[in-house]
């Protein structure tokens, strides 16, 4: 008998398995083949069992009851039709409240601004990261994902920014906040984001890193990121940096060393013996800034500050201020802390952005552009027949050709045809038609253009047109290269009554800007590089 009711048990909790797993749980602890910690018995029922009725009157009753359930037991069962309710005789005092459910995640409104402070607000799950927060915008504004876009941690009461790496959980980042604080969160592009990965030789310059075992031979940029990624081995950065004495407003030229352990000082000049060198800093519990305005904010000696913030920072004393001599420097502390910080996962970050932990995936998500994108092919209707164009420089040509004649039967749309002030307002067109371009910025200053592109990455040909401030009549092409900025301008010259742009002096004319961006884009020309990434203020 006693075989027959652990069968009929075992019967209830898969019939209980098959409708509920919430109830197939606690039969499985029931039967004694769950875990103990999911439903353990009350101590007092194991102890009731064990005491010895007190009197006989008692003990026949237990006897005729005992009796009554044999019978029971030994009817023909009948299927339950509520299986989920009756698994344990311990059922009915668990409810589903207490269980938590299979994918319940919390979920939490955040804001979103991008650089023109339009923002969006998202509600999002708590285990959403950067990369996915980056994704719904993309999808939502209908953006090309070219892997570039980024989330930025911005704390404007001390003037600091820092890129939130892809795989970071946002609201953790929030939960460092503090109430009085309005920090926000800025998206925008960061072309630099993993450009070491590309080209490191433009990040680790020789005279910033040595190796702490000798090496036989020199070791080129490739193999310097190999071993950052490494746990074994590790490249030294160091030089000099202004460092703010702690709890003053002086600054002091210290030599810094980098190691896999933290930052450290060297007591005496240039030393790097163990008992001149003096902790600075730890990055496991911090996070690197940049410095936004470390003149004005801090008094800084230059404008390529960067700090150590800690994760549950008191205020800006607890800030550990670093100003590097020239962007290039800069740029190389924060990577190599970042690599040293981060490791692997920054490389696959960079190798499979599409990755992240609430659900968002190369297969959930569509690209901006479509699939039939890679079968198109040019064609030519000019003939009696149309027949593809299989020589790309000849299919090259014809899209050029065909867009300055759009172009120009656009700019005689707009004016009076056959009047004398149609060539004058198509004239007058072609000047104008660049201001409605994603990279044209109207009336910025060198500073303003040199703070974008540096904000978006000093990648090479990363680049902006905008007016010139000390002629009025030319425009300025700013763009990055070699991890600085350099600046054209474009003038315009006149020929037979037209006006042209040129970058050289009039050897290559172009009827407008738009022309202009788009030869440089395909021609390396008078400039150091081709023009690659345009700087845009996106509105969401």
């Amino acid at each position: 008998m006693t075989t027959s009711l652990q069968d009929g048990q075992s019967a209830a909790g898969r019939a209980a398995a098959r409708d509920s797993p919430l109830a197939a749980q606690v039969c499985g602890a029931a039967q004694g083949r769950g875990d103990a910690r999911d439903l353990v018995p009350a101590p007092w029922l194991h102890a009731r069992a064990l005491l010895p009725p007190p009197d006989g009157t008692r003990g026949c009753a237990a006897d005729r009851r005992k009796k009554k359930d044999l019978d029971v037991l030994e009817m023909p069962s009948i299927p339950n039709p509520f299986p989920e309710l009756c698994c344990s005789p311990f059922t009915s005092v668990l409810s589903a409240g207490l269980f938590p459910k299979a994918n319940s995640r919390k979920k939490q409104v955040i804001k979103v601004y991008s650089e023109d402070e339009t923002s969006r607000a998202l509600e999002v799950p708590s285990d959403i990261t950067a990369r996915d927060v980056c994704q719904l915008l993309i999808l939502k504004n209908h953006y090309i994902d070219d892997h570039s876009w980024t989330l930025f941690e911005h704390l404007p009461h001390i003037g600091l920014e820092r890129t939130i790496e892809d795989h970071e959980l946002v609201i953790e980042v929030l939960s460092n906040w503090g109430m009085e604080e309005e920090n926000k969160l800025y998206f925008r592009k960061n072309y630099a984001k993993y450009e070491f990965f590309k080209n490191p030789m433009y990040f680790f310059p020789e005279h910033m890193v040595s190796f702490a075992t000798e090496t036989n031979g020199e070791i080129s940029p490739t193999q310097i990121l190999q071993m950052f990624l490494s746990s074994s081995t590790y490249p030294e950065i160091h030089g000099f940096l202004h460092a703010k004495e702690q709890g003053k407003k002086s600054w002091k030229k210290i030599y810094f060393l980098l190691r896999r352990s933290g930052l450290y000082f060297s007591t005496k000049g240039t030393s790097k013996e163990p008992r001149h060198l003096q902790f600075f800093s730890e990055f496991g519990n911090s996070d690197i800034y940049v410095s936004l305005a470390g003149k004005k904010k801090h008094g800084a000696p230059t404008n390529y500050g960067f700090c150590f913030k800690p994760n549950k920072a008191g205020g800006p004393r607890d800030l550990k201020m670093l100003c590097a001599e020239e962007e290039q420097s800069r740029t190389c502390w924060v990577t190599a802390i970042r690599l040293f910080k981060y490791g692997m996962q920054l490389y696959q970050n960079y190798l499979h952005p599409y990755q992240g932990r609430s659900g968002c995936s190369s297969q959930s998500i569509s690209p901006m552009r479509s699939i039939s994108e890679n079968s198109l092919v040019a064609m030519d209707f000019s003939g009696q027949k149309s027949r593809v164009i299989e020589n790309p420089t000849e299919a090259l040509s014809v899209a050029v050709e065909e867009g300055l004649a759009w172009r120009k039967k656009g700019c005689l749309r707009l004016g009076t045809h056959g009047s004398p002030t149609a060539s004058s307002q198509s004239c007058a067109t072609n000047m104008a038609i660049h201001r409605s371009q994603p990279w044209f910025h109207h009336k910025i200053s060198r500073e303003e253009a040199q703070r974008l592109i540096i904000q978006q990455g000093l990648v090479d040909g990363v680049f902006l047109v905008r007016d010139s401030q000390s002629n009025p009549k030319t425009f300025v092409l700013s763009m990055s290269h070699g991890q600085k900025i350099k600046h054209f301008q474009i003038i315009p010259v006149e020929d037979d009554g037209e006006m042209f742009h040129t970058l050289d002096d009039g050897h290559t004319r172009f009827t407008d800007l738009i022309q202009l961006v788009e030869f440089y884009q395909l021609n390396k020309g008078v400039l150091p590089c081709k023009l690659k990434h345009y700087c845009a203020r996106i509105a969401l």
